[in-house]
Order: C-alpha cells, then sequence, then structure tokens
C-alpha cells in the first residue's frame, strides 16, 4: 500500500470491498503486507490483524469514517502558529538556532493514536502462528540518501542491498510507522538507529520490490492517484504557480510517480520472461519468473473531491492553507494530502469501495477465491 496521507482513505474503501467480497473469519488474503507512508498505518493494522481479515477492516474503518484533522496533527491556533513560525524561522537562518525537528504541522497527536490504538506485538503474535509472512515498512533516510524498508518476519527471511535502497530486518514500532508517514515540510523526520527518517516514499524508486524480496510472486497494489488514461493536453498558463500548486507538484511526484514507472518496468520484464524458452533462464541461472498483479487506484481525481469538502478543515488550518494557495483549484492537490476530516474520508472510502466492486470477479478469482 502507497502513500499520500489522506489520500489512504481510498484504500480502506478496496480493503473494505475485500472483506466483504472474501468468507467470514478467513485470515488475511496477504502473508506479505508492505506499505509506505499513510499506507504503512494501514499495513500495520491489517499485519497486527492478520488471524481476522475483517476485524482488521473494521478497525480501519472505524478509525478513517471518524478521522477529524486534530487526531493527525495540531490544529488549534497555538499549535499552528508556533509550529509554523519555528518553521519559518529555522528556514531563514539554516537551522542555527534550532537543533529539534522542524515542521509546518505538529503530528504529535498522530503518535499518541497509534500507540493507543495499534498492538505491536501482535505482529509477532500472527508471524510465529503462520497467519503472517512479513511485514514492512519503507522510510527515506535524510543522511544516507537510502530508501530504508523495516521489515519483521520469518527468520529465514534475509536482509538486502541495492543501489540507494537496502531492507533491514527489526521490530516494527511506531516510530517507523511515524516515520514513513511524515510528509517532506509538512510533518517531522523522525530519529531511528542512526539517522534521521522521513516519509517513505521519498527516493522509493522501485515501490514493488519490498514484497518481491520478502518473497512474494504475485502482487496487489492499492494506489492513491488517479492512473493516466488518456495523453494530457498541455494547457496555457499565464499565472505564477502559487506555494500550494509547487508543493502538491512536488508530493505527487513522491507519491505517484514513481509507482507507475515500477509497474511499467514489471509488465516489461514479464513480457520478455514470456518470449524467452524455459530452458534459456534455467541454463543461465538467473533468478527472473514472472510476477503477476493487480492495481487499484482511484477512478476520479481525488483533488477534485478535496476541493468539495474544504469546509471542514478548522478555521485555523484554512487560513494557513488560503495563505499558501491551498483553497484555490490549482492548490487542491495539497489539500488532498491534509484534509484529515471524516466527509472527505468517507467519500475516498465510498469511491475505493465502488471500484473494488465494480472488479470483483476478476479480483477474487486473482486471490484464489473463485
Amino acid at each position: 500500500m502507497t502513500g499520500g496521507g489522506a489520500r489512504a482513505a481510498y484504500q480502506v474503501g478496496v480493503l473494505r470491498a475485500l472483506s466483504e467480497l472474501l468468507p467470514p473469519h478467513v485470515r488475511t488474503p496477504f502473508p506479505i503486507i508492505c506499505g509506505t507512508s499513510a499506507g504503512a498505518l494501514n499495513a500495520a493494522v491489517l499485519a497486527a490483524d492478520a488471524s481476522n481479515f475483517r476485524h482488521g477492516v473494521r478497525r480501519l474503518m472505524t478509525v478513517w469514517r471518524n478521522f477529524r484533522v486534530h487526531h493527525v496533527y495540531r490544529a488549534d491556533p497555538v499549535g499552528v502558529l508556533r509550529n509554523s513560525s519555528r518553521w519559518i524561522f529555522t528556514a531563514l537562518t539554516g537551522g542555527t538556532f534550532s537543533r529539534k525537528p522542524v515542521s509546518l504541522l505538529d503530528n504529535a497527536p498522530l503518535v499518541e493514536l497509534l500507540k493507543r490504538r495499534l498492538d505491536f506485538a501482535a505482529i509477532q503474535r500472527c508471524i510465529d502462528a503462520g497467519d503472517l509472512i512479513a511485514f514492512s515498512v519503507t522510510c527515506s533516510g535524510y543522511a544516507s540518501g537510502q530508501s530504508v524498508t523495516f521489515f519483521q518476519g520469518r527468520p529465514e527471511l534475509q536482509p538486502w542491498e541495492r543501489a540507494r535502497r537496502i531492507g533491514v530486518a527489526m521490530p516494527i514500532t511506531a516510530a517507523h510507522l511515524v516515520a514513513s508517514s511524515a510528509l517532506p515540510f509538512i510533518f517531522p523526520p523522525v530519529h531511528i538507529n542512526r539517522e534521521y527518517f522521513g516519509d517513505g516514499s521519498m527516493r522509493q524508486i522501485a515501490p514493488v520490490s519490498p514484497a518481491l524480496h520478502l518473497g512474494a510472486d504475485r502482487l496487489l497494489v492499492i494506489g492513491v492517484g488517479r492512473q493516466l488514461q488518456h495523453k494530457l493536453e498541455r494547457v496555457k498558463s499565464e499565472s505564477y504557480p502559487s506555494l500550494a500548486q509547487i508543493a502538491g507538484h512536488a508530493l505527487n511526484s513522491i507519491f505517484l510517480d514513481s509507482l507507475e514507472v515500477d509497474l511499467e518496468r514489471l509488465q516489461r520484464i514479464n513480457r520478455t520472461i514470456e518470449i524467452i524458452p524455459k530452458e534459456a533462464l534455467e541454463q543461465a541461472h538467473y533468478p527472473l519468473h514472472r510476477v503477476d498483479f493487480r492495481l487499484l487506484s482511484p477512478s476520479e481525481e481525488l483533488e477534485r473531491i478535496a476541493s468539495g469538502h474544504a469546509d471542514e478543515l478548522p478555521r485555523t488550518i484554512r487560513t494557513l492553507l488560503y495563505f499558501v494557495g491551498g483553497l484555490r483549484r490549482s492548490g487542491s492537490n495539497l489539500l488532498s494530502y491534509v484534509l484529515f476530516e471524516k466527509s472527505y474520508c468517507r467519500a475516498l472510502i465510498q469511491l475505493g469501495y465502488k471500484d473494488t466492486m465494480e472488479r470483483r470477479d476478476d479480483l477474487l478469482a486473482f486471490l484464489g477465491y473463485q
């Protein structure tokens, strides 16, 4: 499951539909669960409830259907003003007078929510019981520049190292989830082991790679960005882009582009394997095999949905977004990432549910239930 702040509510709609399509009390149909950014939060709940898939989905529904901004980050005037002013001051002084992590918003409420709602010891219990092979969370190291996948799983699973990305075995904690979902500039980085980490989608050039390293041979990918169905028209624009438009563009590049490129690469490898004789692959001793996958992504533009729910935000956050252009149509991309309000989240859950139900036969066959 990929990331994208509040956009991850779409994933919950997909999971809700799957839980209704599958038999009651079935254990997770996903023995390997990988999450990045806000997708890591959803993935952690599924991993902790791997023995009962429907129960895990119900827990996600309870939280996401009732989300308010103050459950994720401080939205009160004092909290917003203090954090944003410290962020601006640190940016202007180059961090000379501050050694503490700085960000536009304070996500301390999210930390408390995770500690209160998630039983991290349950992940290992599910692994020991055979309900789960592995669970991974990907973060981005600010010092090393590496995409680091922390994974917890069966003892035989081995760490890996590739160009700019590594896999590290260790128990997953709340710190990993908060780090993986720390949107750049918006939420503060988190210190784990020897360096500070931020949102896992940054520099994640191969989003599906962790699942493959952990042994997956089929993939269900739940994205949060609408996949391109046609060639985009280039439109003439005379207005200078707002700060929110630039930030939204940067977030889209982080969260959406790498997944599209990686899945396109996977399709190309699959087609190459199909035309290479099996005997030639065996003689070459090269471990190439076909990886079947399904991608579920929004059929509608989430930024347009977000624009219709902007009034639900607390006045303080609306004011902050207004000054950076986040309430304009051109800045609605940024809005779609930070709009943790129940009306918007419920709209995304409903969209995910609808998109999944429209593909029910194909998905049931893919999961082996038909």
